[in-house]
């Protein structure tokens, strides 16, 4: 798993566990429908820190929130 999975992973989670939609994150954070979409479905190999940091805030949480999880602490996660 490269590192724009394991943001696409915890994404997922986060909706599920806040019981919201791709598009309310879109809304709340204001990364574009695209953007996300192409984070989501795996065709951005890269994510950078400024998108993460605003999809977090789409959470309402931090950016340390958001990537404090063991998903992120994995050894197996592959770095491009």
């Amino acid at each position: 798993m490269n590192v724009s999975q394991a943001v696409a992973k915890r994404i997922e989670m986060l909706l599920k566990e806040r019981n919201m939609t791709q598009y309310r994150l879109e809304q709340k954070s204001g990364v574009l429908h695209g953007s996300l979409a192409c984070i989501m479905n795996g065709r951005n190999k890269t994510v950078t820190l400024s998108t993460v940091y605003m999809i977090a805030k789409g959470f309402d949480m931090t950016i340390v929130e958001f990537l404090n999880h063991d998903i992120f602490l994995s050894d197996e996660i592959e770095f491009e």
